[in-house]
C-alpha cells in the first residue's frame, strides 16, 4: 500500500475514533467486494443460477430479475433460486469488517442493497433498506400494506422446480386478491408501505437526534461502495448534510476513481481501492496490527 493511501486510512481511523455516532451509506460495491456482484456474474451467484444463465443468456443476476418472462412459472422459477442463493450466502467478510470497524458506536445504515447482507451484522431497527429486501414478498397489486418473509416459501418452491420453471399452480399469490406475489424490491409495483416509511422515519430521527438534539456531537457519514445510479438516495444527501453541519465529517470508500467535492475538502475524505482490502486494512490500522509487508 502506498503511503498516501495508508495516511488516508489512518485519518479515517481517527475520524471514526472521534465520532460520537456513525451513519453508513451502503451501496452495491460493498456486496460486490464480498463476492456477491448482482450486476455481473461472479462465482457466488453464477453457480446457483447457472442453468438460468445458460438457458436465457442473462448478462447478470439483476438482468434475470428484471427480465420479461413468458409465464409466472418461469418468472418465479428464477425468483425462487435467486432469492434462495441470497438466503444461503454466507455473510461477506467486508460486512463483518465494517461492523468491527464501527464497534459499539451508535450507528444507522441507509442502504440501496436488497440482498440482506447488512441485516446479518447490524440490528434491523438500525437499517433503512431504501430499495427493499429480497427476503420479503409483497402483493404485485399491491392490494394491502403487508410484507411476507419468503425463506420457507422459496424452500418449498425449490422442491417443485422443473428445470427452469415452476408449475403455474405453484406460483405464490396474494391470499386476499389472488394476484401474483413479487419480491419486495424496487420496480414499478414497489410497496412504499408502513414498513418502508417506518424505516425511513427511524433514519431521519437518528439524524435529527445527532444533528439537532445533541449539539457539539460529531457525526461521521461513511459512504461505502455507492455508485452513481441513484445518487439522490445516499451520495448527494450526505454531501448536503456535511456542507450544512460543521460537526459532520464525510468519508467515501469506493473502487472507482473519484474525489470529495471541493467545498468539503476540509471535512471530507475519499479512499479508492478494492473495498475488501480497504476495510481489512482499516481494521488492522485500528488495532495497530497493520504492516506494509
Amino acid at each position: 500500500m502506498d503511503l498516501q493511501r495508508k495516511s488516508k486510512l489512518e485519518w479515517l481511523a481517527q475520524q471514526i475514533a472521534r465520532a460520537d455516532a456513525v451513519v453508513i451509506g451502503g451501496g452495491s460495491g460493498l456486496s460486490s467486494a464480498a463476492g456477491y456482484d448482482h450486476y455481473h456474474w461472479s462465482p457466488a451467484l453464477s453457480g446457483p443460477l447457472e442453468k438460468f444463465r445458460k438457458y436465457y443468456g442473462f448478462t447478470s443476476p439483476f438482468a434475470g430479475f428484471y427480465h420479461c418472462f413468458s409465464s409466472y412459472g418461469e418468472q418465479w422459477g428464477y425468483y425462487s433460486q435467486y432469492i434462495r442463493a441470497m438466503w444461503e450466502a454466507p455473510t461477506g467478510r467486508p460486512y463483518l469488517d465494517l461492523k468491527e470497524i464501527i464497534g459499539n458506536k451508535p450507528v444507522f445504515v441507509l442502504t440501496t442493497n436488497a440482498d440482506g447482507q447488512f441485516f446479518r451484522v447490524f440490528p434491523q431497527e438500525k437499517i433503512c433498506a431504501f430499495q427493499g429486501d429480497f427476503g420479503y414478498c409483497q402483493c404485485s397489486q399491491p392490494c394491502q400494506d403487508k410484507l411476507w418473509e419468503n425463506r420457507d416459501l422459496v424452500e418449498r418452491l425449490t422442491c417443485r422446480l422443473q428445470g427452469v420453471r415452476l408449475p403455474e399452480n405453484a406460483v405464490p399469490r396474494c391470499p386476499d386478491c389472488g394476484r401474483v406475489l413479487v419480491p419486495w424490491v424496487r420496480d414499478d409495483t414497489f410497496l412504499e408501505g408502513s414498513v418502508w416509511r417506518q424505516n425511513l422515519t427511524r433514519y431521519h430521527d437518528f439524524l435529527r437526534h445527532w444533528l439537532l438534539e445533541q449539539p457539539g456531537k460529531r457525526l461521521l457519514l461513511l459512504e461505502v461502495g455507492v455508485g452513481e445510479m441513484t445518487p439522490s438516495i445516499i451520495k448527494l444527501p450526505f454531501w448536503q448534510l456535511t456542507a450544512r453541519n460543521e460537526m459532520v465529517f464525510y468519508a467515501c470508500m469506493n473502487q472507482k476513481e473519484s474525489d470529495v467535492p471541493e467545498h468539503l475538502k476540509d471535512r471530507g475524505l475519499y479512499i479508492q481501492g478494492d473495498l475488501a482490502e480497504t476495510l481489512a486494512a482499516l481494521r488492522q490500522i485500528q488495532k495497530g496490527e497493520y504492516s506494509n509487508a
